[in-house]
């Protein structure tokens, strides 16, 4: 459970965040909002990138505004990026054994780890087969096997099926669904494709212009009349 309180973010006279409050239940949560509303700001506060100027953050009951970056990824943070950040060069092992090094996991595990991670996403093939030779889909997968290896606590989720066609972003929300019940780990999904996130996620968050617009379980906040007016982009209703 991730209990977000009062958090503030400014950047000169910009405020990505404005008092975001939410609680984000255990499960699979979502984070939607239009284009500059926050959502990435969020996932680079929880994971040490940027420092709030105000508010707290307490995830599974301890202060994660306290711990520096690096303590944040062997407690268990992990996410993916809107940008891949799969070495090109190196395989599918190497570049899920780089994140494995970074947990609380000890090495005699690592390649049971690894492999196991490898197996979770369904990524078929050679796992020593260099990334650069990989479609988009199954570089979408190496990211998500990067964020599952070593018992994350907390998975982030950026955008993870933007630009894949129906089938293999189907393929993907089988592995999201999965990641709570054979991984331990709480997921928080951003995400632009509403039936992802109507499939996957039990409640949803909606920021629109750093401020938290609503927030409950994920049909309910989806036919919520303000979030239609400010993300759906449909006309308002009298």
């Amino acid at each position: 459970m991730i209990d977000v309180s009062d958090v503030t973010v400014r950047f000169g006279g910009v405020t990505p965040l404005d008092g975001m409050s939410v609680r984000f239940e255990q499960g699979i949560c979502g984070l939607i909002g239009p284009n500059g509303a926050g959502k990435t700001t969020f996932f680079n506060v929880l994971s040490g990138f940027v420092r709030p100027v105000a508010g707290t953050i307490t995830a599974f009951g301890e202060d994660l505004l306290k711990m520096v970056h690096f303590r944040r990824a062997r407690w268990g943070v992990r996410r993916t990026f809107q940008t891949e950040q799969a070495i090109e060069e190196l395989s599918i092992y190497e570049n899920v054994a780089m994140i494995h090094e970074h947990s609380k996991m000890k090495g005699g595990s690592r390649r049971e780890d690894v492999l196991g991670a490898i197996e979770f996403v369904k990524l078929e093939g050679d796992p020593y087969a260099k990334v650069r030779t990989l479609g988009a889909g199954q570089r979408r997968l190496v990211e998500v096997a990067r964020a599952v290896v070593g018992r994350p606590r907390l998975v982030l989720l950026d955008e993870p099926a933007a630009g894949l066609p129906d089938e293999e972003t189907g393929h993907l929300r089988e592995v999201i669904r999965g990641i709570p019940e054979h991984m331990g780990a709480q997921v928080i999904l951003v995400d632009h494709d509403m039936s992802l996130v109507s499939a996957v996620c039990e409640m949803t968050a909606v920021l629109d212009f750093g401020r938290l617009l609503a927030s409950g379980p994920t049909a309910e906040v989806l036919r919520d009349e303000r979030v239609i007016r400010a993300y759906l982009g449909t006309e308002e209703v009298a």
